[in-house]
């Protein structure tokens, strides 16, 4: 039975029309940000990220991810900074710019992300992520792992994120819900909150945040990883500028009891307690996208 044809996002058209893509496949997700698109070039399988032009509200709470970002001028700055409508669009430009940046870094760096092949007209075209049998990778949350496999992907991720911190980034909104399950492995995925390291003043709080979500995951399947601490191991080599790619982790780390820090306590605590709020949120985001 032959395959009904896709309606062309208004957004993929150019790329049709410049002979970038050769046809539009199928819808493959949607969500508040972008959508992505199945799509042929050539003889390749890809998939196509057509950004969404955002609001006022969702500029607004990416001023915590942006902290700390280089901007390309001082104008920009100025205007990013003043939230004008000027502003909101170079913020909104850099936004996703700020991912396709970080995947070609990323993908020379040899962190396991999608490998991109160009940035057209607000669309990002990049490698189609696929499981064993060729169709499009699961998500680490959907599946189920036999606790070997889910300790190698656990190394893995950790691997992973110790590199893009030698970099100068972390994450910022790593959780199962953007790590694909591909055939080779996990491959991680959605970049453009990405948060500098050492420019950004809760940097330490959203690696935390990111590496506890990937132990709470996996920690279902082997649950001895319930009782690692790798984020406090390579937060505190990277402050002493001794955390290296090749760095092996121990998932150790011996906290300071000596006397008690009341006001580092609570704000523990409001941290778990945000943590929470946000993998709900997480949840339900994931829920409408499918």
């Amino acid at each position: 039975m032959p395959r009904e044809p896709v309606k062309t996002p208004k957004g993929l058209q150019p790329l049709l029309d410049d002979g970038v893509i050769d046809e539009v496949l199928r819808p493959l997700k949607s969500g508040k940000e972008a959508s992505v698109y199945v799509v042929r070039a050539g003889d390749a399988i890809r998939c196509a990220k057509v950004y969404k032009d955002i609001g006022q509200r969702s500029f607004q709470a990416r001023v915590l991810y942006q902290e700390g970002r280089a901007v390309r001028g001082s104008r920009q700055a100025r205007a990013i900074g003043k939230a004008s409508k000027f502003g909101r669009r170079e913020a909104e430009d850099a936004w996703k710019h700020t991912e396709v940046d970080r995947l070609y870094q990323f993908a020379a760096a040899g962190i396991h992300v999608p490998q991109p092949h160009g940035y057209f007209n607000g669309v990002l075209l990049m490698d189609l992520v696929t499981d064993e049998h060729g169709d499009s990778a699961p998500r680490l949350g959907e599946v189920d792992l036999p606790p070997e496999v889910a300790r190698l992907f656990h190394h893995e991720l950790i691997g992973d994120v110790v590199r893009m911190l030698c970099l100068g980034w972390i994450h910022g909104d790593l959780s199962e819900y953007n790590v694909l399950v591909a055939e080779a492995g996990p491959v991680l995925i959605d970049f453009p909150q990405v948060v500098s390291a050492s420019g950004n003043n809760n940097a330490r709080k959203m690696l935390l945040r990111d590496v506890h979500n990937l132990r709470d995951c996996l920690s279902r399947f082997a649950p001895e990883l319930a009782q690692t601490h790798y984020c406090e191991e390579m937060w505190a080599l990277y402050e002493k500028g001794e955390l290296k790619p090749e760095t092996a982790l121990t998932g150790r780390f011996v906290f300071d009891k000596r006397r008690a820090d009341v006001q580092s306590v609570m704000l523990s605590i409001e941290d778990a307690r945000q943590e929470a709020v946000i993998r709900e949120q997480g949840r339900k985001d994931a829920d409408e996208h499918d």
